[in-house]
């Protein structure tokens, strides 16, 4: 299942910047439901399947990669990125 409201663009690594990017932007829904997925101790499996659109029985490998680069990402915004949200 994937939720109908997942944006197009999916990349297979975040485009890293020190900045809130529009890619960041354009994914902040998917990063969000991420952290809540994996406060929940969702597996990646079911974060790349449920969220992403990704099956990780056929691509494992792609898919946590993928999963690990956006978590990785949305812990950012959490942490650092929200700042920028909020600045100005």
């Amino acid at each position: 299942m994937k939720y109908p409201d997942v944006k197009p663009g999916l990349k297979e690594e975040v485009p890293w910047s020190d900045s809130l990017t529009t890619y960041d932007r354009q994914h902040f829904t998917t990063y969000l439901r991420l952290l809540d997925a994996g406060a929940d101790e969702a597996s990646y499996e079911e974060m790349a399947q449920v969220i992403l659109g990704l099956d990780p029985v056929q691509e494992p490998e792609r898919a946590r990669k993928i999963v690990r680069s956006h978590v990785d990402r949305a812990n950012w915004m959490v942490t650092t990125g929200y700042k920028e949200l909020f600045a100005g």
